[in-house]
């Protein structure tokens, strides 16, 4: 496999294939200099609507619609496809507010709408870090309430975020992807050139993952949903839209009902729930049990089931380090323990005993910090 040494070849050639911006922009934005105030053409006014100008880490100004809903309990960041715009999503994030009772922010991507700059994979990365830190600074907005939501190509950068918020409340992947090499050709591999590798970074997530998809989907075949649901850590029950293709599951009443029920799920996770299943997923050393012997002293009951050692003793220090002496079962008829000679704590595999080597066991044996 031969990768190319510029980077920024294979970022521009794969945006060819991924980015669809609508031209022209389906929206203009506006800034009243007097009240300071963001207003978006073709789009109602609302005072439970806040139109934003952010400015990203990569030198790009992108706009994000954030829709307030009095009575939310959650917050949606949601991430669109990759040939529509805000003006076109609108009516949708205001269905979307009402139905399932939550905030809604939209925003889009560099080069769509009224964004500047150039569509591109990390610049889609940046992107949603900076929506996702607006909502942290401006509403204050905490991970825990915070369920992001990718469509299509928008997959890419929910999970890039998701798989850094370890505390997130959830996710949705809405026709996602497992990668964009995948979408062109059915492959199981990775290449360097690949772009939006979701069919890794899925692993990472730690919240439940609701995944949707349609079965009649030409666009991204359902096979890419279905790995994505396989590959999840916390998998929700996905939604198969029977007959659904890539840009109308909205239409089918399905959608709405298992969205809005996942919604309510996630609402009545309580921080003791989610312990509870993170403790289960961990994996913890058996504590080893010590039984007392005949002299009052603990033994490790792997030691105590050992056949091949005469007597041994464990003493266990504050230290945490554990020192083992084993006495040499000598058949040459030398001189026993008291006289067996410690040559640097006996790290010999032949005990030295008494002038003669014994073929035994090593004497004794120091160990700390399990080495």
């Amino acid at each position: 496999m031969v990768c190319s040494d510029n980077p920024c070849t294979i970022s521009n050639l794969a945006a060819k294939f991924a980015f669809f911006p609508p031209k022209p922009a389906t929206y203009t934005v506006k800034k009243d200099e007097k009240t300071g105030r963001v207003t978006a053409s073709r789009i109602p006014r609302d005072n439970n609507l806040d139109v934003l100008l952010l400015d990203t880490k990569r030198g790009n100004k992108i706009v994000a619609f954030y829709l307030r809903n009095p009575i939310a309990r959650l917050t949606v960041l949601y991430s669109h496809g990759n040939a529509a715009d805000l003006g076109q999503l609108y009516d949708l994030f205001v269905q979307l507010k009402v139905n399932l009772k939550v905030n809604l922010i939209g925003y889009d991507y560099s080069g769509y709408g009224a964004s500047s700059g150039k569509p591109s994979e990390p610049n889609t990365y940046a992107d949603i870090e900076t929506v996702y830190q607006c909502l942290q600074t401006e509403y204050g907005v905490s991970q825990e309430d915070l369920i992001l939501y990718g469509q299509s190509v928008g997959s890419g950068p929910t999970l890039h975020l998701a798989a850094r918020l370890p505390r997130l409340r959830g996710v949705v992947l809405h026709s996602g992807i497992l990668s964009g090499l995948r979408v062109v050709c059915r492959v199981d591999f990775t290449l360097c050139v690949d772009i939006y590798k979701n069919v890794k970074k899925i692993k990472k997530v730690k919240c439940p993952v609701l995944v949707i998809h349609g079965t009649e989907d030409d666009v991204v075949n359902w096979v890419h949903g279905n790995g994505l649901y396989k590959r999840a850590k916390d998998p929700y029950e996905p939604l198969w839209i029977k007959g659904g293709g890539h840009c109308n599951l909205e239409l089918y009443p399905d959608y709405i009902r298992h969205l809005s029920k996942f919604i309510r799920d996630m609402e009545n996770v309580t921080t003791a729930s989610r312990l509870k299943k993170i403790k289960q997923t961990l994996k913890f050393p058996k504590p080893k049990v010590y039984n007392n012997n005949n002299n009052g002293h603990k033994v490790s009951n792997n030691i105590k089931n050992d056949k091949n050692v005469g007597s041994s003793t464990t003493f266990t220090a504050n230290c945490c380090c554990r020192i083992r002496v084993r006495k040499p079962s000598c058949k040459c008829g030398c001189l026993g323990w008291p006289n067996c000679g410690f040559l640097k704590g006996c790290f010999l595999k032949k005990c030295f005993c008494g002038g003669c080597f014994c073929k035994s066991r090593r004497c004794c044996c120091l160990c700390c910090g399990g080495e």
